[in-house]
C-alpha cells in the first residue's frame, strides 16, 4: 500500500448485514462503482480495524464494523491542465456537461497537444476527474468533432462514467443534432441504416461498409426546414459512430454544407460560405439526454445552435 493512498472509513451497520462485502461498500462509497470495489478487495485495499486485510468479494459482512478503503491516487496524464474558457451547460459533483465551440478539439493528440476540452477540464475540475484506467483525466465517454459544436458530457468519478457508459452502449442516450445538408432530402424524414468502417482508400475517413465488415450505424433524420439549395435537419443518433451523421448524409445524396472531407460546395452555396467565412461542417450536437447514473434522474439539455451558423442558415432561408 502506498502512503499517498486515500484512505475512507466506513462504518457498516445491521442494514448491511449478510451482504456480500462488494455490494455494501459499493452502497456506502457512491462515488466508486462496484467493480471498482472488487478490483479494491482483491488488491488488499481494504481491512478491519485491527488491520487484517479482507479479500473476498463475495463474503458476508457481518455489521456492526469499521472497514478501511484504500483508494491508490490516479497516476497523473501527461495532460497539462489549462485555465481556458468553458460554456458549462450543467454541472454537479459527478459529472459536467459542456457546449463546446466548433474548433476546438476533445483529446490532446499529436498536432493538437493543449488548447483541447480535456485540458480546460483538468484545470476547471482539478481533483474531481474520472480515474478510470487508474489515470487522472476527465471521465469523457463520448465525442464530437473538432469542428462540430454542442454538447458533450464528462464523469467526475468512475461510477458516474461507467454509469453513462453503459448508456451509450444500449444506446439510450437521446442524442440529436441540428445540421445543414445539401439538397433536398426525399423523403423528408427517414432513416439511414448502414454499417461504418476505415475507408480501405483514405485511413483518416469513415466509409459505409458492409454489414459484419463495420460498425452497426442507424440514424434517424428529419427535416425541419427547407432553405435555397439546402435544409435544415435534425439528426437523432441510434448508434454514436465516428463521423457518423457526416457520412450517413452524404451516404444519402445529402452531405452537410461546409463539410470538407464529405461534401464539396456548388455555386452558389459555395460563393456564400465563402462570403461568410465559414469552413466547417455545419452540424450542432443541440439536445443531449441521459438517465442521471447516480441520482436517477433524468437529463435533457439543448444548445442553441452557434452564431456562425445561425448566420449560415439566416442567409439560406427562402
Amino acid at each position: 500500500m502506498q502512503g499517498d493512498d486515500d484512505i475512507l472509513t466506513v462504518a457498516l451497520d445491521s442494514s448491511a448485514a449478510g451482504q456480500r462485502l462488494d455490494r455494501a461498500l459499493a452502497e456506502a462509497l457512491p462515488s466508486l462503482s462496484r467493480e471498482r470495489v472488487k478490483s479494491l478487495i482483491k488488491g488488499g485495499r481494504v481491512a478491519r480495524a485491527d488491520g487484517a486485510v479482507l479479500w473476498d468479494p463475495a463474503a458476508k459482512t457481518t455489521p456492526p464494523a469499521t472497514l478501511e478503503v484504500r483508494v491508490p491516487a490516479a497516476a497523473p496524464a501527461h495532460n497539462v491542465a489549462q485555465d481556458l474558457a468553458l460554456v458549462i451547460a450543467y454541472e454537479d459533483e459527478h459529472l459536467i456537461v459542456v457546449d463546446k465551440p466548433a474548433g476546438m478539439v476533445v483529446h490532446p493528440a499529436a498536432g493538437n497537444l493543449d488548447g483541447t476540452m480535456v485540458n480546460a477540464l483538468l484545470h476547471h475540475c482539478a481533483g474531481q476527474l474520472s480515474g478510470i484506467g487508474g489515470v487522472a483525466r476527465p471521465g469523457i465517454v463520448h465525442r464530437i468533432d473538432k469542428d462540430t459544436s454542442g454538447l458533450i458530457v464528462a464523469a467526475k468519478h468512475d461510477k458516474a462514467h461507467e454509469g453513462l457508459a453503459k448508456q451509450f452502449a444500449a444506446h439510450s442516450i437521446d442524442r440529436r443534432y441540428l445540421a445543414v445538408a445539401t439538397g433536398r432530402p426525399m423523403p423528408a424524414a427517414g432513416t439511414v441504416d448502414a454499417a461504418l468502417g476505415r475507408s480501405s482508400s483514405n485511413r483518416k475517413k469513415m466509409a459505409i461498409v458492409a454489414e459484419g465488415r463495420g460498425k452497426h450505424a442507424i440514424t434517424h433524420y428529419r427535416t425541419i426546414e427547407p432553405l435555397k439549395g439546402a435544409t435544415l435537419v435534425e439528426c437523432r443518433l441510434e448508434t454514436g459512430r465516428t463521423h457518423q451523421v457526416r457520412v450517413h448524409m452524404a451516404h444519402i445524396g445529402h452531405p452537410l454544407v461546409g463539410d470538407p472531407v464529405y461534401g464539396r460546395a456548388r455555386k452558389p452555396l459555395s460563393d456564400i460560405l465563402k462570403t461568410l467565412g465559414f469552413a466547417r461542417q455545419a452540424l450542432h450536437a443541440a439536445h443531449l439526454g441521459f438517465i442521471h447514473p447516480v441520482t436517477g434522474n433524468k437529463v435533457a439539455l439543448d444548445s442553441e445552435i452557434p452564431p456562425d451558423m445561425r448566420e449560415l442558415i439566416d442567409q439560406l432561408r427562402v
